[in-house]
This record gives C-alpha cells, sequence and structure tokens, in this order.
C-alpha cells in the first residue's frame, strides 16, 4: 500500500498571530464595554448595593442605611432612584417585612419633605440629611406606637440613633454615589472621598453577615479582600485605614466580630508595608495577622476557619487583574500610580502648548515666506509697465498735438522709444543735465526736442520720487520678513524647551539630601530639573543661616563633588524670620568669565556724553559688551545711543538672532524720526561656554586683542545705523581664549591725538606696552594717554576692556561617601 502523506499545518505567521491577539483585545474591550453599560450606565450596580443594604444591621435592630442610600442616589441620580429603591426592598424582606416597609415608607415620606420645599442648591445636602433624618425617624416612631402601643425612653433613644447615623450616613453615600455610578475622568481623590467610599464599601459587606458556605462567613472573606486590594493600591495608611472602618461597621452589627477590627486593621498595616512583594507580600500580611490576631482573640478552636476565610481571601485577591488595583491605585495621593497619572495629564497639556506655540511659528513662518517671496520676472514686467506709463505721460504732453507723430511712433517706434529711454537714463545719472552731444542728436530726430526733453526731465522727478517708495515697501517688507522668520525661530524652540520632558530624579534627590545630612546640615526639600553635563540645574530649600554663607561654602562644593563638575549658587532667596526657609538656585557654573572696565569722558569735560555702553548676560550663557555712538555731542545724542543699546538688549534677550535685533533696532531708528540722528554700534557677543566671540560692527572703529605679546585688530565696515532701512551685517568671529583682554572703544579715542599719522600703530604699541592686566586699569590708561596726548577733549570718549578667565569657584568641592557619589 502506498503511503499517504498527511499534509503539514504551517505554524502561524507573525501576522495571524498578530491579528489573534488585537482580536483577543478587542473582544475583551468590547465585554468590558458591554459590562460597565450593564452594570454602571443602566444602574444595575446600584440595584445590588442597595440589596446588600437592606439586609445590613447595626446591634441586630437598627437598618440607618437603605434611606441614606436611596436619598444619595436621588440627589445624584435621579433616573435611577428606583432601581436602587427596589433594590433595598428586596434587601429587607430577607430580614422581615416590616424592614421593607418601613424603608417604602420612609423614602415616600422623603420624597413628599422633597415635593413639599424643594432644597436650594447652595444647601441641598445638608437639607437633604435633614429630610432623611425627619423621615426615618417619624416612620419608626408611628412602628413602634403601632405595634407596641407605647413609647418608652430607651425605644425613643434608639430610634434618635438610628435617625442620626442616617443623616450622618447621607452626607457620606452622597460623596460616594458619583465615584461608583459615573465613569469619572482619572483623578485624585480627597481624604474625604476616599473613607466615605471605604464607609459605603463596609456598609454593603455588612449585608452580608450571616452567609455561610461551609462554616465560612462571606463577610469575613470578603472584608479581608477588600482589606489586600486597598493594602497593595494605597499603602499602609489606606490599608489600615480600610482595615479599621471596616472592622468598625462589622463591630456595630455584631459584637461577635469585635476582633475583626484589630484583624483586619493589623492586616491592612502589615500588608501596606510589605507592598513592595506586590501581591505576595500584602497576602502574606493578611496571614501573619490571621494567626497573630486569631490565636490571641479565639484561641486554637476556630483557628482554622478563620485561616481558610483568609486563604479563600488571598486565592480571590491573587485572581483579581493587575489592572483593577491599578485603576483604584491612581485615584490615591501618594502612589505612585497617581504620580504616574498625574504627570502623563501634565504631558498631556506640555504637549498641546507645544503644538499650539508651534502652531503659531508655523504661521508666523508662513507669513514671513509671504512677504519675501518677491517674482523676478514679475518684476521686470513691472519695471516696463512703469516705463510705459513714463512715456504714456511724456508723449501726452509733447507727441500727441505733433504732425510728425506717425512718422515717429508708427514707422520708427524702436528707435523713438530706445532715445526717450536713453534721454531718461542720462537725465537720471547727471542729476537732471543731459549731455549736449545727446540733445543734439535728439533735436536732429525730433522736431520737438526740447519739448520732449523737459517733459522728461519734469517726469523724471515724479518717476524716481515712486520709485523710491516702491523701494522702501519692498525693503520694508523684507525686514517684517526677517523680524517674523526670528520670532518663529524663537517660538519654534520655545516650543522645543516645553516638550523636554522633566526626567524623575527620585533616587538623585534622595542620595543628594541624604549626603547632606549626613555632613550635618538639615534641608527641607531638593527638587532637581535637569542633570545634564553644563545645565545642572536644583532647586533646595535651607534652613535660616544667618548669614553665614552654607550654600556658597559647603551645599555647592559637596554637590560639585556629587555630579562632578563646578556647581555654583544662582540665586537665593533668603527667608525672613530666623526659623524660616531659603529658597535657593544651584546650576552649573560656566567654564569662563568675563571682567570689564570702562572708562569714559564728555566733550570738553561736559557731564552728558553721547556715547553709551552696556554689558550684560544674556540667557544661555552669553556675556554681550555693546558701544553705541550718537551722532554728534550732549543730550540729544546720549539719548539715541542710550535708545539703540536699549532696544538691542530687548531683542537679544528675548532670544532673536544677532544680526535680525540689529537690523530690528536699525528699522525702528529710521522709521522713527525724520531728523537725520544716526547711531553706531560695537558689539561682542561672547559664549561663556566655550569663548567663541562674534563680533558685529556697525560704523564703528576696530577693536583690539591682546593676547600676550600679540595684537589682533577686529574690524568691519557697515553703514551707520539709521541711515538707510535696509543693510547687511557682517560677522567676524574669533575664538578666545583664557587670559585674553578685549578692547572696545568709540571713535572719540581711535580719532584722537592729531598729530600721530598712524593711529593705529600708535594705539596697538601702547596696548602692547602696558604691564598691567586689570581692565579697568587698562580702560584708564588708554583714555588718559589719548587726552594727555592730544591735550583737549573735543569729541565723547568711551574705552571698554574685557578680560576672560577661566572660571575658577572660589570654594574647593567638598568630598562625599563614595556610595551617595556612586548613586549619582
Amino acid at each position: 500500500m502506498e503511503k499517504v502523506e498527511r499534509p503539514m499545518m504551517e505554524p502561524l505567521g507573525d501576522v495571524q498571530l498578530k491579528e489573534a491577539k488585537e482580536g483577543a483585545i478587542n473582544w475583551i474591550q468590547q465585554l468590558q464595554t458591554k459590562t460597565d453599560d450593564i452594570f454602571i450606565k443602566k444602574g444595575i450596580s446600584l440595584a445590588i448595593i442597595g440589596f446588600l443594604l437592606g439586609r445590613a444591621l447595626i446591634l441586630s435592630q437598627l437598618s440607618p442605611f437603605g434611606l441614606p442610600f436611596f436619598a444619595a442616589v436621588f440627589l445624584m441620580r435621579r433616573d435611577r432612584a428606583p432601581l436602587a429603591l427596589f433594590g433595598l426592598i428586596a434587601g429587607g424582606l430577607t430580614i422581615h417585612y416590616s424592614n421593607s416597609l418601613v424603608i417604602f415608607t420612609s423614602a415616600f415620606l422623603l420624597l413628599l419633605f422633597h415635593k413639599i420645599k424643594k432644597p436650594a442648591v447652595e444647601g441641598q445636602f445638608k437639607t437633604m440629611s435633614m429630610y432623611v433624618f425627619a423621615s426615618l425617624f417619624l416612620v419608626n416612631l408611628a412602628e413602634q406606637y403601632l405595634v407596641f402601643r407605647t413609647i418608652q425612653l430607651y425605644d425613643l433613644m434608639m430610634i434618635g440613633v438610628e435617625a442620626g447615623l442616617a443623616m450622618i450616613l447621607t452626607l457620606i453615600f452622597i460623596q460616594s454615589i458619583p465615584l461608583l455610578s459615573i465613569r469619572t475622568k482619572s483623578q485624585s481623590l480627597k481624604t474625604e472621598e476616599i473613607v466615605s467610599i471605604i464607609i459605603l464599601l463596609a456598609s454593603v459587606m455588612t449585608g452580608t453577615i450571616g452567609w455561610m458556605i461551609y462554616d465560612l462567613s462571606l463577610d469575613h472573606i470578603f472584608s479581608r479582600y477588600l482589606v489586600l486590594l486597598f493594602g497593595l493600591a494605597g499603602g499602609a495608611a489606606i490599608g489600615s485605614t480600610v482595615g479599621v472602618v471596616t472592622g468598625l461597621i462589622f463591630s456595630l452589627a455584631s459584637i461577635a466580630s469585635l476582633y475583626q477590627m484589630s484583624l483586619l486593621a493589623f492586616s491592612g498595616l502589615l500588608g501596606g508595608l510589605l507592598k513592595e512583594g506586590r501581591k505576595i507580600g500584602v497576602a502574606a500580611g493578611l496571614l501573619i495577622a490571621t494567626l497573630l490576631i486569631g490565636l490571641y482573640g479565639e484561641g486554637t478552636n476556630n483557628i482554622m476557619v478563620t485561616l481558610y476565610e483568609s486563604l479563600i481571601a488571598v486565592v480571590l485577591f491573587i485572581l483579581t487583574p493587575s489592572s483593577i488595583i491599578n485603576k483604584i491605585a491612581k485615584h490615591i495621593p501618594g502612589t505612585v500610580e497617581n504620580s504616574d497619572e498625574q504627570q502623563q495629564y501634565a504631558r498631556k497639556v506640555r504637549d498641546v502648548t507645544a503644538q499650539r506655540v508651534e502652531q503659531f511659528s508655523h504661521v508666523f513662518e508662513a507669513l514671513s515666506n509671504s512677504f519675501s517671496q518677491i517674482d523676478e520676472r514679475g518684476r521686470l514686467e513691472e519695471d516696463e509697465k512703469e516705463f510705459d506709463y513714463f512715456l504714456s505721460n511724456v508723449t501726452e504732453k509733447t507727441c500727441q498735438i505733433c504732425f510728425k507723430k506717425e512718422q515717429c511712433w508708427a514707422k520708427n517706434f524702436n528707435t523713438t522709444y530706445d532715445g526717450m529711454q536713453e534721454i531718461m537714463l542720462q537725465l537720471s545719472e547727471n542729476n537732471g543735465q543731459l549731455p549736449q552731444k545727446t540733445s543734439k542728436e535728439w533735436g536732429k530726430y525730433c522736431s520737438r526736442g526740447p519739448q520732449v526733453i523737459g517733459a522728461i526731465s519734469q517726469e523724471l522727478t515724479y518717476f524716481e520720487a515712486n520709485q523710491k517708495l516702491k523701494r522702501q515697501v519692498k525693503e520694508s517688507r523684507k525686514l517684517v520678513a526677517d523680524q517674523l522668520r526670528g520670532v518663529s525661530a524663537v517660538m519654534d524652540d520655545f516650543a522645543k524647551e516645553i516638550q523636554r520632558e522633566r526626567k524623575n530624579h527620585h533616587l538623585h534627590e534622595e542620595s543628594i539630601m541624604e549626603a547632606i545630612q549626613d555632613f550635618g546640615l538639615h534641608i527641607g526639600y531638593v527638587e532637581i530639573y535637569s542633570l545634564e553635563q553644563g545645565s545642572v540645574d536644583i532647586e533646595m530649600s535651607v534652613p535660616y543661616c544667618q548669614g553665614r554663607g552654607e550654600c556658597e561654602k559647603l551645599i555647592a562644593p559637596m554637590l560639585s563633588d556629587i555630579l562632578g563638575e563646578t556647581i555654583v549658587v544662582h540665586s537665593e532667596e533668603c527667608a525672613t524670620y530666623p526659623n524660616g526657609q531659603c529658597e535657593v538656585i544651584f546650576r552649573s557654573a560656566k567654564k569662563f568669565t568675563v571682567e570689564t572696565g570702562v572708562a569714559h569722558a564728555a566733550k570738553g569735560g561736559g557731564l552728558v556724553s553721547g556715547d553709551s555702553y552696556t554689558t550684560m548676560e544674556i540667557g544661555c550663557g552669553k556675556f554681550a559688551i555693546a558701544i553705541s555712538d550718537g551722532m554728534g555731542n550732549g543730550e540729544r545724542a546720549h539719548f539715541e545711543s542710550t535708545e539703540t543699546l536699549k532696544l538691542l538688549q530687548k531683542f537679544l534677550q528675548s532670544g532673536i538672532e544677532e544680526k535680525i535685533a540689529i537690523k530690528s533696532v536699525n528699522s525702528v531708528l529710521s522709521l522713527r524720526t525724520t531728523d537725520e540722528i544716526f547711531s553706531t554700534l560695537d558689539l561682542a557677543m561672547i559664549d561663556l561656554q566655550d569663548a567663541k566671540a562674534k563680533f558685529l560692527k556697525i560704523c564703528s572703529i576696530p577693536s583690539f586683542i591682546k593676547r600676550g605679546d600679540k595684537i589682533i585688530k577686529i574690524e568691519s565696515s557697515n553703514l551707520p545705523m539709521g541711515i538707510i532701512q535696509d543693510f547687511d551685517v557682517d560677522v567676524v568671529s574669533e575664538e578666545l581664549k583664557a587670559g585674553d583682554i578685549l578692547i572696545m572703544m568709540s571713535d572719540g579715542v581711535f580719532d584722537g591725538p592729531s598729530h600721530v599719522e598712524n593711529i593705529e600703530f600708535w594705539l596697538k604699541r601702547k596696548i602692547k606696552e602696558m604691564e598691567t592686566d586689570d581692565p579697568q586699569e587698562i580702560s584708564d590708561l588708554i583714555l588718559e594717554e589719548v587726552i594727555r596726548t592730544k591735550g583737549i577733549i573735543d569729541d565723547d570718549m568711551t574705552v571698554v576692556t574685557s578680560k576672560i578667565k577661566h572660571n575658577t569657584p572660589k570654594w574647593a568641592s567638598i568630598p562625599v561617601s563614595p556610595k551617595r557619589k556612586k548613586a549619582q
């Protein structure tokens, strides 16, 4: 017989496995959606809770849970109130028909009170609780009188206690019902809300008292299961709270369950302390508490029953999906899950904000592109049209009344057109004067030559004015485009900065705090925002040190040793009273520092100088040095130079690039006034991390860098600011080194000594011969030498000297424990 080969089943591929997995996930999500729809949206869960609360008793005779639950559901979810009432009546029937009758009657009376006087919105919770008290008190009082025909003081007291408990439970259930019946967004619950939910759940479980399976009490199993859930989700505090509240309510329901409060509280405490072991650790806490409290409370007789109940609770707990526990933990403040949820929400807000800022950036970029787009072909066509309009205005006054019009424009169009164009160009180039040769040649060709030349000269004035206005508009468009592009770049950088996620530095914060406290210093808190090399940012709260400088002398050196780089005090806000806390910010020290010295003198020894200067540290670790010289002398020149530097400082501090900032300042100065008041600008931008410098010189005289015996000249050629609206800014880059001395000056110093033929060589020699390296002394010596050589001060003079130095910390690092250092 031939062997028949059976086809081999091909293994499922990755695609099939992925589809199967996605199908299972979709099925689970659909099942969860249907479950939520049935139990939560349709209110079946409220009916089940009502059934158990209708069975719940205190001291085997008081039933204060039913009416408060109905009142809370009626107030919070009126459409589901009939279901809740049905569940309460059904639960009451399992105890005695009178319980159901009391619940129904008191609910009817409650609705009657509500109908007679509907409570105001502001105090509706308090009013509803008072209605519950009155309804339950009157119904129980009537039942007592109808059944026994007498009312004793004890009976009156018990009725009052039950009505009082119902009034308090109403306020508690009102806080719990929305959390159980409505799928709210994930948010942190208040402590009062958590306790309210625990009371409601414990009250519900009270309805299971008396339910037994093989001598095992379901109320004991469910209560311990509840403690396990909250012990793992919320830790020792929440676990012990759940145990105490649940045990207290159980003990009120049955005196025999008094020892359960100790067992549940101890279980919640141990389980919360062992929550790092997850489910196994929390379960071990319950079993340990069961053995200890069980032996103490009931001896060895019922220890096995109690142990079996705890084991069943542990089995249910282990079978509980972790997602349910995580959902519970998300609502409890202080848990890791809640912190992650809050961070996720903050991340969403951050991303939305960054997206909006980025959209604005794109809008400004689009606006910039629309302003900067210039069609060259369209420009040529526009120029031709403008020249045609120009000739039409000329011919209207001359050629239209000439008898040779047909011969000039019909037979010799090109010659006439080119001739008039040549006349216009020569008049424009020679300031309205036409060469005699061109005039004679045109006179031979045109019978009305002088009239045509005069008309062209007259129209040329209007034409040139129109062209100048259009050029200014185009230049303004280009400047606006550059400014919009700069704003777009700033907003784009801001969006990226927003999206930089703050890393979680809990371990580093704890390690730094322990290291400092081990040293003997007490600090309030440590908040780390960045640990990037060169960009460390740490905020700390330290006790008031009475001006001893502990932050600068002790904490910053310790941080320097821990983080492996120099850390300094960036800002310090001292406490206003001796027992207060100081807020201190520590940041990375820059690799270089700039020390400056300034010497200046006004013309004729006056008090007001037309020169202005500024030195400022800008964000991103840059240091700016600027000198501005206003045109002329006196207050007007001083005002112009000062305004130039103020505008420049605002633009630079906003994050706009240096070239665009200078162009923007120039635009403001040129458009602000019609007076011929101009300013020069000498700007140096030094990066404090690598000492790279950019020099932007606007009609300013050269600067000098002294590097040992070598003198380096820095110069550039640009027109003064405010003359024209559009100009190019030349940027000169130079990499400075530690020990370099940068000398910047105004033209009054550079042009000072009139008898010196080569002022540049003279200044280089004077700078080279100086033995001091102190910036202030160098500035004073240069200014003094110029004034002494010239004899008078015939112009405003300013010298700004800057020395580049390595940033050497004032205090050496303080070594800490190697373990602390390793933890970083």
